[in-house]
Formats: structure tokens, sequence, C-alpha cells
């Protein structure tokens, strides 16, 4: 066992977790916030992605004590208080999920990628997606969903 305290969706987070726990796994049972998804298991499908110190991760590919002294933020913590972030509103708007499941981690990884670049192509929003499957769109309404909500972000 190993003390953990990090930052988690701006609130100081301290617990005992067993050495082989996934972070994805403490976030999820420990914490109890399931909007981070475990999908694959195998870091293939990016239902699971967090920010951790703002850069886009597959939560299921680290040990939550590796999370130690670090901030981390969850699906449930992008949004400012009742309004939703720009990239929820995006993907509301434009019909960019369907079953939902891997939408969570399709929305972090979008935010990073906008962040980074404001100005993307549809073809660098692919490429800046590849990491996360979805099983049921064609991956249109995603990319609009994207777009949207880069404008919108860059407004903001």
């Amino acid at each position: 066992m190993a003390i953990v305290d990090f930052k988690f969706n701006g609130e100081s987070v301290s617990a005992d977790v067993p050495d082989n726990t996934l972070l994805v796994d403490f976030i999820r049972e420990t914490l109890g916030k399931t909007g981070t998804h475990v999908g694959c298991d195998t870091s293939q499908c990016g239902a699971c992605v967090i920010h951790l110190n703002g850069v886009s991760i597959k939560s299921c590919t680290m040990l939550a004590v590796m999370a130690n002294g670090q901030e981390i933020t969850s699906i449930e913590g992008i949004a400012g208080g009742k309004r939703m972030h720009p990239m929820q509103e995006a993907f509301h708007e434009n019909h960019g999920l369907q079953c939902g499941f891997c939408t969570p981690g399709m929305i972090m990884s979008a935010i990073e990628l906008v962040s980074n670049k404001p100005n993307l192509t549809e073809q660098e929003i692919r490429e800046g997606l590849e990491g996360n499957l979805c099983r049921c769109t064609g991956y249109h309404n995603i990319i609009q969903s994207v777009q949207s909500a880069a404008r919108a972000m860059r407004e903001d």
C-alpha cells in the first residue's frame, strides 16, 4: 500500500492505494467518478482519457501511485459550474455521440488538441483523435463537434 496525494478536479485527494491499482480504477472505484470509462484495458480505445497536468493520457496505462503530487482533471471537472465546457456543448449540438461510451475520452482528447492548436484542419483533428475509438459513428459528427468547439473556444 502507498499513500497518494494529488489534485483531482481542483480538490485535494489523499488515499491509501494498493501499489498495482490502475489510475482509471482508482478514479472510478475509490473516487466514485464513473465518467472516465474502461473500454479495452489495453490502452487502445481512449475511453479512459483524462488530463494529467493538462496533458491527455490514457488512465488505464498509469498506476495511481504515479499520480502522486500531480493535477488530474476528468470529464466531471471540465465544466464551469452548471455550464458545460464548449467541447461538451459542441458534442451535444452537433450530435457527436451516439451511445456515449467513447464520448468522455473523445472530449478530453479534443480539448487538449484544440488548446494546443486552435485552427486545426479536418485531417489534423482526425490524426489527433487516432487513439480514441468510436464503435457507433462514422466520426463525421465528432469532427464537426471538434471544429465547432474550436471556434467557440477561440471566442472565449
